[in-house]
């Protein structure tokens, strides 16, 4: 995958896949983010350095629970065993569950497991970092399985 076309499809249909998850779960699921923007605003996100371009992909709630989620797929590294999460990404969503506590942001990886920003950024404080610097490398381990997160499925309709 080279293309940015290419890749916002993976991503796309992660999002569905999360979303059909959280809605099988019980929640109440919207898209959100720089996805559902017009194609001439998500262009001029591209060249920016704006932490919307890191806004998260959905809003869920049930009953008087509200979340976001940020749908990360391609994840973990095929020869590390690692999520690797951009360090523009995670100061986002820091600064986007600073600003609107007590909502939470949960990323959710392509394997279906679950952290938030605080654990990212505290798991990456005592891990390998990337050489660049430009992503946070936490242990695939770290990750909390998706139903622990956001419950038991719904038990499907014979």
């Amino acid at each position: 995958m080279t293309s940015w076309q290419e890749r916002k499809l993976v991503g796309d249909a992660h999002e569905q896949r999360v979303a059909t998850a959280l809605r099988q779960h019980g929640w109440t699921v919207q898209l959100c983010g720089q996805g559902t923007y017009p194609p001439t605003i998500q262009e001029a996100l591209r060249h920016t350095r704006s932490a919307l371009r890191q806004f998260p992909d959905l809003i869920a709630a049930r009953g008087s629970e509200l979340i976001t989620i940020d749908a990360k797929d391609r994840m973990p590294s095929t020869h590390s065993d690692r999520y690797a999460i951009s360090t523009a990404t995670l100061n986002a969503g820091l600064l986007l569950t600073a600003a609107h506590a007590p909502t939470p942001l949960y990323y959710v990886f392509g394997d279906m497991k679950v952290l938030t920003p605080a654990e990212v950024l505290h798991y990456a404080q005592h891990a390998l970092r990337h050489h660049s610097g430009a992503y946070h490398l936490v242990r695939t381990d770290r990750a909390h399985p998706f139903d622990q997160v956001f419950g038991s499925a719904a038990p499907q309709a014979a």
